[in-house]
């Protein structure tokens, strides 16, 4: 076997490999040896077919047959003896000559990049500090009172923060448009889920007046066709309502899952969860910003099939998100992510190889046991992942990252930056109690 390699534009290989054709017709000669033992044609008994005839028949398709499996284990082969590693697999062009006594190929590859990691000892990163202050209880609580309110009638004008009921006729240049009346719709003044200036516009209209806004839609809208539009509300208050939040009782913590009504208890599950939600935000804000710090410090040629790869996969991972969505995204809106995931691929393997770190099994155990503890059953949650290698491996995976995580910031300069928790978690969004 005979194997010359030439570099094309940066990662790319062209890898000629020639076959030793005294051993694929040799093997050629012997496939066909066997086949006559069993080949039945017009005409023959079962094994009296001549040589000749066999030739004739399946000459080529043998050859063809040769040619694949010599090709896989000559190209195994190969890599090795050039010391090549592929991403992902080669392109083949044939090139089979039966006449003219050539058989042989051209593997076109592109080749994991060969990188020196760079220093971060002179890299600063800037690492989030952060701790639960009692008055970030008492606005989590607020918020969870606010999640429960009630709406009481009231005969008043309308105010910033009451639900109003409304009737409204809307017009683009003077004609209707789909969507733009209806009645008895509710609005929360002040929510900011209507166009700008729609909410504003109530505000001081009593019941059984109506009110004529003339307002603009957004640009961009979700509805393209009225996007930056001007628009006319002719709109009638039917019913105003205020807000009334609950008081923190036994009542109250029981639709919370705490069943013997007892406040303190409430709190205290609140705060350790609130306080379980900082610690993993924190974790994931430190790793984010040494991967960041990875990325930038190093900079790779990028194998163009593993970027591709993984745009396909998280375009796939989007579809599973919108709930096994058959709309075609296309693959292109996910390349910046793609293209710093398989940077901190190579990175990250590079980092592990050269500190031949390997798996902690005690952080594992400790990371599915705080995974299992929001659970009603942890111990069950723990059996589920030991049960399954794949599981197991992924979790593997998470924990030798956090290892690399620790190792580049004992390497680098770090600086405590503090953050306040509201920031940090981004209160607005999060319910550090749904787990409890």
């Amino acid at each position: 076997m005979q194997v010359s390699v030439e570099a094309g534009e940066g990662l790319e290989r062209r890898m000629r490999i020639d076959l030793p054709f005294e051993e694929v017709t040799s093997e050629v000669e012997k496939r066909l040896q066997q086949l006559s033992r069993r080949a039945k044609l017009p005409g023959f008994r079962p094994g009296k077919v001549p040589m000749k005839l066999l030739r004739q028949r399946y000459s080529e398709q043998v050859h063809q047959e040769v040619f694949g499996d010599m090709l896989q284990s000559s190209l195994t082969e190969a890599f090795t003896q050039q010391s090549l590693r592929p991403a992902g697999m080669p392109r083949i062009e044939p090139d089979l000559d039966i006449e003219g006594g050539r058989v042989g190929f051209t593997a076109i590859f592109e080749v994991i990049p060969e990188f020196e990691l760079a220093s971060v000892a002179d890299r600063v990163v800037k690492r989030p500090v952060s701790e639960l202050a009692d008055s970030d209880l008492d606005e989590m609580l607020e918020r969870l009172r606010e999640q429960r309110k009630t709406w009481e009638p009231v005969e008043r004008a309308a105010q910033t923060g009451d639900q109003v009921m409304v009737s409204f006729v809307g017009t683009v240049d003077g004609e209707s448009f789909e969507g733009g009346s209806t009645s008895g719709l509710k609005v929360e003044l002040g929510a900011g889920r209507m166009i700008p200036g729609f909410e504003d516009g109530l505000i001081g209209v009593g019941v059984g007046e109506s009110r004529t806004l003339d307002l603009t839609f957004p640009d961009p809208y979700q509805a393209a066709h009225l996007a930056g539009k001007p628009v006319r509300f002719e709109i009638t208050l039917d019913a105003v309502a205020e807000p009334s939040l609950p008081e923190i009782d036994a009542e109250f913590v029981k639709n919370f899952g705490v069943e013997d009504g007892d406040v303190e208890r409430f709190k205290a599950d609140v705060r350790r969860n609130m306080e379980r939600e900082l610690k993993d935000r924190l974790k994931a804000r430190i790793k984010e910003r040494v991967m960041d710090m990875l990325v930038e410090a190093n900079s790779i040629d990028l194998p163009a099939a593993f970027v591709r790869s993984e745009m396909e996969s998280m375009a796939g991972q989007m579809r599973e998100a919108l709930g096994g969505s058959r709309m075609q995204l296309p693959v292109d809106l996910f390349e910046v992510g793609a293209r710093r995931r398989v940077a901190l691929g190579l990175i990250i393997g590079r980092i592990v190889t050269e500190n031949s770190l390997e798996v902690d099994p005690a952080r594992v155990r400790e990371e599915i046991e705080r995974m299992a503890s929001t659970y009603e059953h942890p111990q069950s949650v723990i059996d589920y992942y030991y049960a399954d290698a794949t599981r197991l491996g992924a979790v593997e995976n998470l924990v030798l990252e956090e290892q690399v995580v620790d190792l580049v910031l004992e390497q680098a300069r770090v600086e405590d930056e503090p953050v306040p928790f509201a920031q940090l978690t981004d209160q607005a969004s999060s319910n550090p109690f749904a787990a409890a």
